[in-house]
């Protein structure tokens, strides 16, 4: 199980970091990945740090977000600089135990993560 913390209300240009404790074994051996998504939207894919400790991230992000982990607390990071207002939403973690190499996870189907946390919704005022 995963469970998704951290989200809030911050102004335009502040920082969040919302985390993704997991539950179970084998922690280590999940890519991590962070989505977001708004009303009347598909969810979009944010970035993700693989098993190995590679990361990847959509454009818009790049330079802003950075996505860790902590194999030995269980725990997926993802700490949000210069937060803008068009990056509010709903902020869901993900995992799934894949071998693909970055460019094959970051066009992973939703459907083929193997677990997912229930959300945290983050606002971002102007």
């Amino acid at each position: 199980q995963l469970q998704a913390s951290g989200g809030g209300l911050v102004q335009a240009g502040g920082p969040l970091r919302l985390s993704c404790a997991a539950s179970g074994r084998n922690f280590s051996s999940y890519s991590m990945a962070w989505f977001r998504q708004t009303p009347g939207k598909e969810r979009e894919f944010v970035g993700i740090i693989r098993w190995s400790g590679g990361t990847s991230y959509r454009d818009s992000v790049k330079g802003r977000f950075t996505i860790s982990r902590d194999n030995v607390k269980n725990t997926a990071y993802l700490q949000m600089n210069s937060l803008k207002p068009e990056d509010t939403a709903v902020y869901y973690c993900a995992a799934v135990d894949s071998f693909l190499a970055l460019s094959g996870l970051r066009d992973l189907p939703v459907d083929e993560y193997d677990y997912w946390g229930q959300g945290t919704l983050v606002t971002v005022s102007s």
